[in-house]
């Protein structure tokens, strides 16, 4: 009875260690011969059925001899059903309870077990709704680090891809995965990026975005210099080319490093399709990005400071259009800008069908009541739009460009055209100095690397990439063999 008390004590114990949250459960059980065992776990965290049968009634049935130890025999029956191991101290023991372990605590022994009972609410792989394709992979990442990992070692099953573990957030304590070949990636570079995730001292990580910012090499640029994925074959594939992958548990998108600008002219679909399809739509992305960026700050200075430039027929056109509006050209397009993303925003947050609804409403009747109204010339709404469709033709770019339209915007406003050939010549000059753990931020391009422009605006054949991208730190730049070099 004696015993038994000091069990009670010790469950006692570590319920306070809880704070004695409710969901804190604890079983008494004794086995054959009247050992007496207690376990302790967070309940709604636990597969009830897998503690009763495999944990439970396992221990239920041990018969302890004279010669026999509990802690041994316990050890050895349930290891035959599920993960078993010997916290290292009662701090590890106390994270591997709020992982989804129940602890064991024997009598007459403070030696603990903590067997893994976890029951996670885990959503299918299923397509990603920014990442589909025509023809090609239809998997995507979940939530789920596990199987992430899983998704990741069907496509690459190499002895040489190597998953380190790490541990962030003072009270989410989540689970961080890097994933790389060591034969080909850049030991320094997977160090460095190591290194940066070491430094982080938060409170909590609930999503893969919450450590891009820590990962970035220039702090306080707008652009972006982390990669993301939410397909499988996506990440395997930049695993392949010497790039360090980290998966956070919790968070769908796979961010992946080093970074480049030119990942984001690609796409999956390009490797499903024809070189010559491929390298057409790689030029159409870049155009669409361009124009999307410069179309409103060009329209505006061109109307503004530069109207003699214009052909005399759409002059009039647009003098037709204009006429009778109270706003002056750069407030009247930074106004329609302003209402588009506003519409934008109100769709994100509304539910489906009505945001859907609203989309469709705000684009064709507010957008035609304004013009017919005279606040808006149709000119104005037609260019803001066709450049509001264009940032999505980059869809992990269009924050970015949906910025850069209204810099520029400005620019032309204020500057005319001289303003925006200077801003882009800012523009591809600080681009040019951004650099991602050892890659050029406008690789190939700038610098110029010849053997890589084979998948740069132009892609080329399968049997044609023979080596790895040297944009990529890497330590084995072969990738296939070859009779003849084709680089």
């Amino acid at each position: 009875m004696e015993i038994m008390e000091d069990l009670k004590k010790r469950i006692e114990y570590f319920k306070q260690k809880f704070n004695n949250t409710s969901d804190f459960a604890s079983r008494e059980i004794s086995t054959k011969n009247g050992t007496k065992i207690a376990i302790i776990y967070i309940e709604n965290i636990i597969d009830k059925a897998l503690l009763s049968g495999s944990v439970i009634l396992t221990l239920q049935n041990i018969e302890v001899s004279q010669k026999q130890n509990i802690y041994d025999l316990a050890k050895s029956q349930i290891i035959a059903y599920t993960k078993v191991s010997e916290p290292a101290d009662e701090e590890t023991m106390l994270e591997n309870i709020l992982n989804g372990f129940c602890a064991i605590l024997f009598e007459n022994t403070e030696k603990v077990l903590v067997v893994e009972c976890a029951k996670w609410i885990i959503r299918t792989p299923a397509e990603p709704p920014l990442s589909a394709v025509v023809e090609g992979p239809r998997e995507g990442f979940v939530e789920d680090f596990i199987t992430n990992i899983t998704l990741i070692r069907k496509r690459l099953k190499s002895k040489n891809l190597k998953v380190d573990q790490m541990q962030i957030g003072k009270e989410s304590s989540t689970q961080i995965r890097i994933l790389y070949l060591k034969d080909v990636a850049d030991p320094k570079i997977v160090e460095k990026i190591k290194h940066k995730l070491n430094e982080i001292n938060i409170d909590g990580i609930v999503d893969s975005h919450y450590i891009t910012e820590f990962l970035n090499t220039s702090k306080h640029s707008v652009f972006k210099q982390v990669g993301t994925t939410e397909k499988p074959d996506i990440a395997a594939a930049k695993i392949m080319e010497g790039r360090v992958v980290i998966i956070v548990d919790g968070s769908p998108i796979v961010l992946t490093l080093p970074y480049i600008l030119l990942e984001d002219l690609q796409s999956s679909n390009d490797y499903y399709t024809t070189p010559a399809r491929a390298t057409f739509l790689r030029i159409l992305r870049l155009s669409a990005a361009i124009v999307g960026i410069l179309l409103p700050g060009l329209y505006i200075a061109l109307l503004t400071h530069h109207i003699k430039v214009i052909p005399v027929k759409l002059l009039i056109t647009i003098s037709n259009s204009i006429q009778g509006i109270p706003l002056p050209p750069l407030l009247e397009i930074l106004f329609i800008i302003f209402l588009f993303e506003i519409l934008y925003e109100a769709s994100l947050r509304m539910p489906r069908y009505m945001g859907l609804a609203l989309s469709v409403v705000g684009a064709l009747i507010l957008g035609d009541t304004a013009v017919q109204a005279g606040l808006v010339s149709p000119p104005a709404v037609l260019i803001v739009a066709i450049t509001g469709v264009m940032s999505y033709t980059l869809p992990e770019q269009s924050t970015q460009i949906s910025f850069l339209r209204l810099i520029f915007t400005i620019i032309g406003g204020f500057m005319g055209i001289f303003g925006i050939i200077i801003g882009v010549l800012f523009l591809i000059g600080y681009l040019v100095n951004m650099d991602s753990y050892g890659s050029p931020y406008l690789a190939p391009f700038a610098p110029y690397i010849k053997s890589d422009l084979k998948d740069g605006m132009r892609r080329r054949g399968y049997p044609q990439m023979t080596t790895r991208p040297e944009s990529i730190p890497n330590i084995n730049h072969r990738r296939q063999k070859s009779e003849r070099n084709n680089d």
